[in-house]
């Protein structure tokens, strides 16, 4: 598959310092890590991946959502930006709760090239929903490279003013609002977050940010000391984010809605809880967005888990880093839900 047609992409980055080797893996995790690794995207096996992706993975309807009753679910059909198409939400609370609930409004996993908005949502509803008495409203994007920047984050913002528009009909506390994703979902959050207040548009009150995919030009040590040992490095990141931005991939002007680590103004946003592994890609990266941030004078809440790999708590959901991960941000969305 041609990404980007007559673009070779960037000369290759040189790392902001020189790569060490690999921290370690923490050792309950990296029994798990052996049996994932796998050959990495790339624009040539890219199309063949998406199609097995789309195919095998997990897709629960709205029925199996609601799991005899525990769950109020809905599929959404709403109106897309200007001239685009439709989004479709999947709009899910706890059962038999009454009165206006907070939502978080999420944004799925998977490099910006796969996933969907139903397969994370049975963790999601069990984890964090039933426990907190939140809705959840998870969102379909278009995914690249057959929707290229900046049609996923649009659909992602008009989504998100309708849901915002429409809180009394949906029994949602439009006051009570947190935008929030793993991975490529995670940058997906951090741009929505800074559009919304760019245009003025409704404002969340946090931003829940899972080892976010923020930065499009792979210079950091850590993409480089995780290259070939993380289940997301940076050959695929490299062809997940030209896959996104096409000709634009390292453009020097990129937009920060398109990559938000090249935001240059990151005031007036929301509380933030960013997590990412010690062993991952996206490490150098996201703390250096939770920096940004508090030289900005906004708040971050900064967890970098020792030894943990990228999607490490889906991977070994049963593991102790993964149970300490889960409760950290369970915390923070009851205090910063409680606080308002």
């Amino acid at each position: 598959m041609d990404l980007a047609p007559g673009f070779a992409g960037p000369p290759e980055p040189t790392p902001a310092s020189t790569p060490g080797a690999a921290p370690p893996l923490d050792p309950e995790l990296s029994l798990s890590l052996g049996t994932l690794r796998a050959e990495p995207f790339t624009p040539e096996n890219l199309a063949a991946r998406q199609e097995r992706d789309a195919t095998t993975r997990a897709r629960p309807t709205a029925e199996d959502l609601r799991a005899d009753g525990r769950f109020e679910v809905a599929e959404l059909r709403v109106p897309g930006a200007s001239g685009g198409q439709d989004v479709t939400l999947v709009s899910a609370r706890p059962g038999g709760v009454s009165g206006p609930l907070p939502m978080l409004y999420y944004l799925h996993g998977g490099g910006m090239i796969m996933g969907n908005a139903w397969s994370v949502l049975p963790r999601l509803l069990r984890e964090l929903a039933l426990p907190l008495e939140l809705a959840v409203v998870s969102v379909e994007y278009p995914l690249a490279p057959q929707a290229r920047y900046p049609a996923p984050i649009e659909a992602c913002y008009a989504g998100f003013v309708w849901a915002a528009a429409h809180a009394a009909g949906l029994g949602i506390d439009a006051d009570r609002i947190i935008v929030g994703g793993k991975s490529a979902g995670g940058g997906l959050a951090a741009a929505l977050a800074l559009l919304t207040r760019d245009r003025g548009g409704p404002a969340p009150i946090g931003q829940l940010l899972l080892s976010p995919m923020l930065d499009d030009r792979g210079t950091t040590c850590s993409s480089h000391q995780m290259a070939g040992i993380d289940t997301w490095d940076r050959t695929s990141n490299s062809t997940a984010w030209q896959a996104l931005l096409g000709d634009r991939y390292g453009a020097a002007d990129l937009p920060p809605y398109a990559a938000p680590a090249r935001a240059t103004d990151l005031s007036r946003l929301p509380p933030a809880y960013i997590e990412v592994g010690s062993a991952e890609t996206f490490r150098d990266e996201d703390v250096a967005y939770a920096n940004a941030l508090w030289q900005a004078g906004g708040q971050a809440e900064l967890h970098v888990w020792p030894g943990a790999f990228h999607g490490f708590d889906t991977f070994a959901p049963r593991a102790a880093l993964s149970q300490d991960a889960r409760d950290a941000r369970s915390r923070w969305l009851r205090r910063v839900l409680t606080e308002r």
